[in-house]
């Protein structure tokens, strides 16, 4: 799982053409998280440091959709492990 910081500055943007969130990667992912099942398809969030991802030999600026979704999860767990 990716270990970007929660107060890293992003740019969650959406595909369909709605106005993005500019704001820290824990802003972006809980936005993405509100999202309904069929409108978590277009997203992408669009970040400040490029980051590893598996499969590829170079870093990448642009998170898809399932990679989102793995941050989602990530936030959950920390937030059930802080309780």
């Amino acid at each position: 799982m990716m270990n970007i910081p929660w107060d890293q500055p992003a740019t969650l943007i959406d595909l369909d053409g709605k106005t993005p969130v500019i704001g820290s990667m824990l802003e972006c992912v809980m936005h993405f998280s509100l999202f309904k099942p069929f409108a978590k398809e277009q997203p992408r969030i669009l970040l400040t440091r490029p980051v590893f991802r598996e499969g590829r030999k170079t870093r990448t600026w642009v998170l898809n959709p399932g990679e989102i979704e793995k941050l989602v999860e990530r936030l959950d767990a920390e937030r059930q492990a802080a309780q």
